[in-house]
């Protein structure tokens, strides 16, 4: 499920999810940010507070979902200590999948108003510590998938590697498996592999067996 939006989720939804071996068990839920003097003025209709309680409740509802954000560093009214609150914010939460961008100015906007007053290069420093964080989360998260078996979907060929994705990957934003194998693999059908190794981003596995 990708841009599920934080205000007003369908908690419904989740039932859906346990009961549906067909739905990939990923939620790609953009909160933007944490600090809730920033989502007030971006008018998410969020809090901080709020948003961890929904995640925890995704969480207990579907075990072992994962779960993508995008963020937004460099807003207008974004302080040094709201920015420092994003980062504790991260860290405590532990996206599965993450990714940040700088603003920019849009016209016709609310936030046109507010101007652009953060330098580029603060931007960029602030996206740089976010990655640098979300990095280290996803190093763990990926040692942790050593040694288990999954389901992975076969994408492309690359010499004689083959290149695929876990349910917990969309494509092309995601994490790869890379299955290094003299078996003839077909592209768009799933095998089942087991991981021998993980890097921050990618995964390393074996095939076991095709899967279904």
């Amino acid at each position: 499920l990708m841009y599920v939006y934080p205000a007003n989720f369908p908690l419904d939804v989740l039932d859906v999810i346990i009961q549906n071996p067909r739905i990939c068990r990923y939620i790609d839920m953009p909160v933007q940010h944490c600090s809730d003097e920033v989502l007030r003025s971006m008018r998410r209709g969020m809090t901080r507070r709020a948003t961890e309680d929904l995640i925890d409740r995704i969480r207990q509802r579907v075990p072992g979902i994962a779960l993508r954000t995008t963020l937004i560093v460099g807003y207008p009214n974004e302080t040094v200590a709201n920015f420092e609150e994003l980062l504790d914010f991260i860290e405590k939460v532990e996206f599965d999948r993450l990714g940040v961008f700088t603003y920019s100015q849009e016209e016709n906007t609310v936030a046109q108003l507010l101007g652009d007053p953060i330098p580029a290069g603060e931007k960029e420093h602030r996206r740089r510590r976010v990655m640098e964080l979300q990095k280290q989360i996803s190093q763990k998260k990926n040692e942790s998938l050593i040694g288990t078996t999954l389901p992975v979907l076969i994408d492309r060929k690359e010499g004689e590697i083959f290149v695929g994705r876990t349910e917990r990957d969309a494509p092309e934003i995601d994490n790869e498996v890379f299955i290094d194998t003299a078996a003839s693999l077909e592209t768009g059908n799933f095998y089942y592999a087991k991981v021998v190794d993980a890097v921050e981003y990618d995964l390393f596995a074996s095939i076991i067996k095709p899967g279904s």
